[in-house]
């Protein structure tokens, strides 16, 4: 796409930056809790609704956790097996009526609100940049795919192999998830693994016959402490023990106690490293025993040179909208992860500047909009790489 045609582009959101506004303020103010199966079904109705005037072929998939939005378009010719898919989701870690306490408000060029910024401001880009290819008469150079979940926030547990299956045959996943600092795309992300570590003793009185029980909280103790070990930060490496309970009461020797255990890793290498050490753990007090439960839950987005290729294309676009693109890591995952691990490139990221996910003072910056919109917009209507110029 050419510098003056790209600039039309800028000029054309910028000019619209109220309208844009004023979508991200209705999704808002439509609140869409993880697991809310109504709430999300309620919001992807009306996201289908703006989808079929423009002409796309849209499914609503429900399940008892919430609806997810499967969406393909095509604007005239495409070139063949060249296929694009935008992924998001609409749930957040917000409860109804939060906007009770929160309501949205601009203040200072930014717009605060309850799941704003992650991720619906990255939702309304989306739709708006599709609805701009239909209002421009513009032709993206593949076949265009949206995927929207409602359970991202609570583990993609019935939307990962919707997401996979949907991208198995793209050439590229755009992921409109929060920016970093300073609007940064994301061109890595950790892998997640999540165990539960149940240790088990023999309950005792506690000042009668101790030396008769097998406390199966100093057993768990010794774990942590083990676990703890492993972690290695220089690497990227990282183990939380993030909840432990154990134990009925204080003059009884616990005969159970467990630990809810948080792993994140660079590389799917490591992640199966990890893995394998802590499921090869073993009781440190004879006659103890224990379980180790859970696994990988997400494999990394790694920095390919493939996703570097992309993160490329993305910066150049963006410079000549006139403004920088940078990118970072993220010790975060997304849905991205799950579509980078089958090694198709994958842009996390691209959402709207802001920040405060999951925080009191989450926010976009408002003037970022229309750049976001003219990026997206560019990105699905030139070619990602240079096999397909």
């Amino acid at each position: 796409m050419e510098t003056s045609l790209l600039a039309a582009l800028l000029r054309y959101f910028s000019s619209r930056q109220e309208n844009l506004l004023a979508g991200v303020r209705a999704l808002v103010e439509q609140e869409s809790p993880t697991r809310d199966a109504t709430a999300t079904t309620a919001i992807m109705a009306n996201l289908k609704t703006r989808l079929d005037v423009i002409g796309a072929t849209t499914r609503l998939h429900e399940t008892e956790r919430g609806t997810h939005l499967l969406s393909r378009m095509t604007f005239g010719p495409s070139l063949p097996n060249a296929s694009v898919l935008l992924l998001g989701h609409v749930d957040t870690v917000w409860p109804l009526a939060t906007l009770t306490s929160r309501p949205f408000r601009v203040e200072n060029g930014c717009a605060f609100g309850p799941g704003i910024f992650d991720m619906k401001s990255g939702v309304e880009v989306m739709v708006a940049a599709l609805e701009a290819i239909h209002a421009l008469e513009l032709q993206p150079w593949g076949e265009i795919r949206m995927f929207l979940s409602s359970d991202e926030e609570s583990g993609s547990t019935t939307s990962r192999d919707l997401i996979t299956a949907e991208a198995s045959d793209c050439v590229a996943v755009l992921v409109l998830e929060p920016s970093l600092p300073g609007g940064k795309v994301k061109t890595a992300r950790k892998g997640i693994a999540n165990y539960e570590v149940i240790a088990r003793g023999i309950s005792a009185h506690a000042g009668l016959d101790p030396e008769k029980g097998i406390s199966a909280i100093s057993e768990l103790a010794g774990q942590i402490v083990a676990l703890n070990a492993l972690n290695d930060l220089k690497q990227g490496v990282t183990i939380n023990v993030g909840v432990i309970s154990g134990g009925t009461l204080s003059n009884v020797v616990a005969s159970e106690a467990r630990a809810e255990v948080d792993v994140r890793f660079r590389t799917m290498a490591q992640g199966e490293d990890i893995s394998r050490r802590i499921e090869s753990m073993q009781p440190v007090q004879t006659g103890a025993q224990i379980e180790i439960r859970g696994g990988i839950n997400r494999p990394p987005l790694e920095r390919t040179a493939a996703v570097v290729a992309l993160f490329d294309r993305a910066r150049s676009i963006a410079s000549q909208l006139g403004f920088d693109l940078g990118e970072g890591p993220s010790g975060g995952a997304s849905d991205g992860n799950f579509t980078a691990a089958q090694g198709i490139p994958t842009l996390d990221g691209l959402g709207v500047e802001g920040d405060g996910a999951h925080a009191t003072h989450e926010h976009i910056v408002v003037a970022d909009l229309p750049r976001r919109a003219a990026l997206i917009t560019a990105l699905l209507t030139t070619p990602l790489t240079e096999a397909q110029t």
